[in-house]
């Protein structure tokens, strides 16, 4: 017999890398000890993150690396992961995901914001996988990864998650239902027209977004960008086809 999922939900929310992230919990009671501590374990980890890759901190491992106060071999080692998986992400996204980036305090440099936020939740999550009987949501600025630890329960609901119209932000234009999986959107509704065409070193010549959907939010987030780019840029790649287009609106 297959049980419906009747757990609770318990929302946590903590601001992080500039934003507010929010972590979801459904738990017969989230309240388990298991539970918080694993959810304190994943916050904890981002704001790691964030003390090593963000541009927006002078005090981090990159900002001080970029300016030689640091050398790489003394810094924390997940910078050198990053910076391999930007090598990575270059490659497979036929150049179009770039690190030549203008930063917050104007100076150009490596940059690995790209997907540093994708990255970290997906490395954060690794604690709530561990813990039997939940599943869990992260929403880190729109960009969403879901999954459930240990085995999964019953038949456990989906969770729903709404996709704003770019031109209209007060507007849901598409829903999607992910049980696990991720979804990540790259476009100019947040933050006008910042996402720079590598090819031309200039912003990208559209006004809109794409949401791209896949198995890891490190790499739905690499995917969204490129291809708010060039829209066929995953057309292109059939080794990539966990990874698809789930809504597009650009004018």
């Amino acid at each position: 017999m297959i049980h419906a999922d009747n757990r609770i939900t318990r929302a946590w929310v903590e601001q992080i890398m500039g934003m507010p992230i929010s972590l979801h919990v459904r738990a017969d009671d989230p309240s388990r000890p298991d539970i918080t501590q694993a959810v304190a374990s994943t916050f904890e980890r981002l704001r790691l993150t964030d003390s090593v890759l963000s541009t927006w901190r002078p005090d981090s491992d990159v900002m001080r690396w970029r300016r030689g106060d640091l050398a790489l071999e003394d810094a924390h080692h997940s910078l050198r992961e990053v910076m391999a998986l930007c090598e990575q992400a270059s490659s497979e996204t036929n150049r179009l995901f770039t690190t030549d980036l203008i930063g917050p305090d104007g100076t150009r440099g490596w940059d690995p914001t790209g997907l540093a936020k994708g990255w970290a939740i997906e490395a954060a999550v690794e604690r709530l996988r561990s813990v039997d009987g939940i599943a869990f949501a992260v929403n880190a600025g729109g960009d969403i990864t879901c999954g459930h630890g240990g085995e999964a329960v019953g038949c456990p609901r989906p969770w729903r998650i709404g996709i704003e119209n770019p031109i209209d932000r007060s507007v849901v234009s598409h829903v999607v239902s992910i049980i696990d999986g991720a979804v990540a959107t790259s476009g100019t509704a947040a933050r006008g027209n910042h996402i720079v065409d590598p090819r031309s070193g200039k912003p990208a010549g559209c006004v809109g977004s794409i949401t791209v959907g896949g198995p890891s939010l490190l790499w739905a987030d690499i995917w969204a960008t490129a291809a708010f780019i060039d829209p066929t840029v995953l057309n292109e790649r059939a080794e990539w086809a966990d990874y698809r287009v789930l809504f597009e609106q650009r004018i």
